[in-house]
């Protein structure tokens, strides 16, 4: 079979087979984390980030390749969890900056498209590491570099690429000596191939239909077909009215603003449709405040066929028959006056985002001020949709984000990139002792630029360690560990490994003491309790008596004990 040019709708029907082909196989990637804790998440993140764009490249009836790009791009941008996704979302987005120009693509343009996503990726990252998804994303750009003039077949041009990207990800352990310890291979990489592999078939001939029917609940927005409304009650319309409308645009309509646009939308309903092109928005939203919706689009033009339909009203008329005596006694009774909305706060000169998971983190966080809480880290990413959903939920002029996970900074990253109304500050805060030590630290006499100097500095004068359980047997760092074991993790490496959980947590801790400690904050999880953690301390303080010990309630998934030293 030769296949000398992809066009809009065959190029749809491989990215949603890559798609659906990470879907299925992102526990066998999860299962490649370097580290055996139960929060391994890089197959998870690529396909919630590739699962994005995919509902809404599905939502596109007969799209041509610019229409296809724009879905691809803009869903995986908003949609990217973790720094597997953020990165997986530059290589689509590099990817199709190219392929949108062309109504065909042939091995050239396939070739100058590998080669701009590989350029956006590695712009995205701060210090790229070999050993990576970007090695063997860059080891495809080269061979299909290499490869054009020598054949213009499709099939033969993406089937020696994806043979030489498997090469490269075998030899990913031996430019990482963590991934040769641990005996994986990179599981970004391999999640990349998996992606390729998917649409390769169906360029090769193999039947697809696109389910989307993802075990990973995806909290993404798209088109829903018919429901049986028959057993539904009214309560169980989250978001009430059909919302409707066409922005008459008075000044350019970007893609940053389209981006922005729907994720205000998000922030309010769901069900959202934004297509734009040069003059027009066409906009659909459920939502509760219709008000709000409209306001936003006058932002960007005149409104015009604005349309607002009361769904719980169109319910109750279908049911009437079946519920008549229901429906009278319903009528009977006093309507309930609409909830008047609450009068916007002033805008303020700061305000805070963090990442927190755990009820005892969480009211840590918002006693030391913080406006926005996102919830996720360690056992879920956020998304830079969630991001851009708090920055524009926070009011202020200078907005501080405390990512709070190293997964996450790269998320918080795009979603400053994407912001133009206010001035983002991240905080690469990797940990959530880091994150409490930074906004500690902040000073409101100080300007920004102040602030964000004297928070970064109090984070380097934490050290965090964790406690969880292996999920499998391996051995790092010379220490053989079994699955069930308790594990001990610095902000390295393991430290700690035994089947005793005191032992273990203690060990952790004193790995991290030095002469200079002055300070240690245990965090119990859901999983511990205050009189574990507090033997924990008086084991630590009867050793050190140099050092204080302070206990807090975490209530944290996952991780037994969180401990930071200072």
């Amino acid at each position: 079979m030769i296949v000398k040019s992809v066009n809009a709708a065959l190029m749809r029907k491989l990215f949603l087979a890559g798609a659906q082909a990470i879907d299925s196989e992102k526990d066998v990637i999860n299962e490649l984390n370097v580290f055996p804790v139960p929060d391994g998440d890089t197959g998870t993140n690529m396909t919630m980030t590739i699962m994005s764009a995919a509902r809404e490249v599905n939502a596109l009836a007969d799209p041509g390749m610019e229409e296809l790009a724009k879905a691809i791009s803009s869903g995986s941008l908003r949609g990217a969890r973790g720094n597997s996704g953020v990165i997986l979302s530059q290589l689509l987005r590099g990817f199709t900056k190219v392929i949108r120009d062309y109504d065909e693509i042939t091995v050239d343009v396939v070739s100058a498209a590998f080669t701009k996503a590989v350029e956006t990726a590695y712009k995205a990252v701060m210090k790229p590491k070999e050993g990576t998804i970007l090695t063997v994303a860059k080891g495809g750009a080269e061979k299909a570099a290499e490869l054009v003039g020598q054949t213009e077949d499709m099939v033969e041009f993406v089937g020696k690429i994806i043979d030489y990207m498997e090469e490269v990800l075998a030899l990913t352990p031996e430019l990482l000596p963590v991934l040769k310890e641990a005996g994986v291979v990179d599981s970004g990489g391999q999640g990349l191939l998996v992606i390729m592999k998917g649409g390769y078939e169906v360029l090769c001939g193999k039947e697809f239909t696109f389910t989307g029917e993802s075990v990973t609940k995806v909290p993404v927005q798209s088109e829903r077909g018919p429901v049986n409304t028959e057993n539904i009650s009214t309560s169980d319309i989250k978001f009430g009215y059909c919302t409707e409308f066409i922005i008459l645009l008075e000044k350019p309509f970007t893609e940053q603003d389209e981006l922005k646009f729907k994720a205000f939308l998000e922030s309010i309903g769901d069900s959202i449709v934004c297509v734009a092109d040069e003059e027009v928005v066409k906009v659909h939203v459920h939502t509760n405040h219709p008000g709000k919706a409209f306001e936003k689009g006058l932002e960007y033009g005149q409104l015009t066929k604005m349309k607002v339909d009361n769904m719980r009203e169109e319910h109750n008329e279908k049911l009437f028959l079946e519920q008549e005596k229901a429906q009278a006694v319903k009528a009977a009774e006093p309507t309930p006056e609409p909830e008047a909305p609450k009068p916007a706060e002033p805008r303020k000169p700061v305000g805070f985002i963090a990442v927190s998971i755990g009820e005892g983190i969480n009211e840590i966080f918002r006693g030391l001020g913080v406006d926005y809480l996102i919830e996720g880290g360690q056992t879920m990413n956020p998304s830079t949709e969630d991001m851009l959903n708090a920055i524009d939920a926070v009011n202020a002029d200078t907005i501080f984000i405390m990512p709070n996970n190293k997964n996450i900074i790269l998320a918080a990253d795009q979603a400053k990139a994407m912001t133009e109304d206010k001035n983002i500050v991240v905080i690469p805060s990797k940990t959530i002792p880091q994150g409490i030590s930074a906004i500690i630290s902040y000073l409101p006499d100080k300007t920004a630029d102040e602030n964000e100097a004297a928070m970064r500095e109090a984070m380097k004068n934490i050290r965090t360690g964790s406690v969880t359980y292996a999920v499998r047997d391996t051995k790092i760092d010379g220490k053989e560990i079994r699955m069930g074991d308790y594990m001990g993790l610095d902000d390295h490496t393991i430290q700690s490994v035994g089947t005793d959980l005191f032992e273990t947590s203690v060990g952790l801790i004193e790995s991290m003491i030095d002469e200079d400690s002055e300070l240690i904050s245990i965090y119990y999880g859901e999983e511990a309790d205050e009189a574990s953690a507090q033997a924990i301390a008086d084991a630590i303080m009867e050793k050190y008596d140099s050092v204080d010990v302070e206990i807090h309630n975490g209530g944290q998934p996952i991780y037994y004990y969180i401990a930071s030293v200072e």
